[in-house]
């Protein structure tokens, strides 16, 4: 408090995830932070049931359960002062039902810490390493309004300086992210127009989640101060490619865990392909629960126009050595460096979710000691060699039910919900007129 104070701090923000991972947040000034520290803040559990159109989906937790509370305890280990905000620092939050006094099962850090333990359970040390792209956005003049893309020059993939980027943006949010200490590495102009990259450093599991979401609040925010817009939607433009949400994943071993502590549990010089059996398992697992994963890491009815031929994001369920055309790409490294990196996800994906469901995946492989299928040569999209990813979201969704192992894993009460959440998306969407539609038909029937 006092240190607080001398830093000029007079506001504490105390944020968590929602169930798409969005932050939810309350602003406690300074001298009521005691308190909120030990009774927690009170909100409103349908929180975790809200559409991003402020409807209350009706499950679990939301009206058929009278509305109940949750608590949100600030975990002051995670303060950061933050740096385009003048006395306020921010923190994340723990969150329980005040009824019981555990987790809430809706809450995404919570089901990562879950999923966590289990692998800490098998001598598994999850460590993940994300990778984020998104478009800003400039207002739209004239009397409609609307968004258009920044700086639509086309051709300046991998690129940095004023070439692609007039107004200087990603020098600026490069500066202000690296004050909020989310082990920032670097960042460039993506393939499209308007389009950027920040890479983030790899760490534990929980670590990776944390920095990564509030990686995605903190260029939002910057954004809206300066009147722009910045969105991970997957795929936000007809005549644009999609933005994707890496993750790179390896294991260390546990603590306590015997000959494997400290070091990468997927190196093995000596196995096939540089691999150790753990690598391949876990490479396994992951392409036997793809269809669920899809739920999870495309968790949007805009997550499929991303997919397709040639768009260098995933469309079959397939695996390769340094191939970018395959779902799962093993990266050349190997040493400390051996990973797998899974480029299903789109970058609209909660962070958390994202990596419960990955990491639960490869725990699952590794469980079963699965090998994965000989991997991909050579450029991938040949739907005569592989599966295909679900083309849908309700597709998706079926398929997240169906695979009760990795639904044991999130939990029965965490599936049921997040399913009920977004089948009742499905549901508005199919119920609304696109502009699409009055394009295709008004003129002509």
């Amino acid at each position: 408090m006092d240190r607080l104070a001398a830093d000029g701090i007079d506001v504490v923000r105390v944020v968590y995830p929602d169930l798409i991972g969005t932050e939810r947040a309350r602003d406690v000034l300074l001298d009521e932070l005691p308190r909120a520290s030990e009774h927690g803040l009170a909100f409103c559990r349908a929180v975790y049931h809200t559409s991003p159109q402020g409807d209350v989906v009706p499950v679990g937790g939301g009206l058929d359960a009278g509305l109940p509370d949750i608590s949100v305890r600030p975990d002051l280990d995670t303060l950061v002062t933050l740096p385009w905000e003048p006395g306020v620092a921010a923190c994340l939050g723990d969150v329980v039902d005040p009824a019981t006094g555990a987790p809430a099962p809706e809450s995404p850090r919570d089901l990562l810490r879950a999923v966590l333990a289990r692998c800490s359970d098998h001598g598994l040390r999850p460590v993940v390493g994300p990778e984020l792209e998104y478009y800003l956005c400039d207002p739209e003049p004239g009397p409609v309004g609307g968004w258009r893309r920044y700086a639509r020059d086309s051709g300046v993939v991998y690129t940095a300086g004023l070439r692609a980027d007039p107004d200087n943006h990603l020098l600026r949010v490069l500066r202000q992210v690296r004050d909020l200490n989310l082990g920032v590495i670097s960042g460039n102009h993506e393939f499209d127009g308007g389009q950027f990259e920040i890479n983030l450093t790899h760490s534990e599991a929980m670590s990776a989640a944390d920095r990564a979401f509030r990686f995605k609040a903190a260029i939002k925010e910057l954004a809206r101060k300066e009147g722009r817009l910045a969105t991970f939607m997957a795929k936000p433009f007809n005549d644009a490619g999609g933005s994707g949400f890496h993750l790179h994943l390896s294991c260390g071993g546990a603590e306590g865990a015997e000959g494997t502590e400290g070091r990468n549990t997927f190196d093995d010089p000596a196995g096939a392909y540089g691999l150790s059996a753990t690598a391949r398992h876990a490479v396994a697992g992951v392409l036997a629960h793809a269809p669920a994963l899809a739920a999870l890491l495309n968790p949007t009815v805009n997550s499929y126009k991303r997919f397709g031929p040639d768009t260098l994001a995933p469309w079959l369920i397939d695996w390769g050595l340094d191939n970018r055309s395959a779902m799962v790409r093993i990266p050349p490294e190997r040493g400390s460096g051996t990973r797998l990196e899974l480029r299903l996800g789109d970058a609209g994906a909660n962070p958390y979710l994202a990596i419960a469901a990955t990491v639960a995946a490869a725990l699952l492989g590794v469980l079963a000691g699965d090998e994965p299928p000989a991997p991909l040569e050579g450029y991938g999209y040949d739907a005569t060699k592989s599966a295909r990813l679900p083309t849908t979201l309700s597709a998706a969704l079926d398929a997240l039910e169906a695979d009760t192992a990795l639904a044991e894993v999130l939990g029965k009460d965490f599936t049921t919900s997040f399913l009920s959440y977004k089948r009742n998306e499905v549901e508005r969407f199919q119920r609304h007129v696109t502009d699409w539609e009055f394009t295709e038909y008004a003129y002509h029937l």
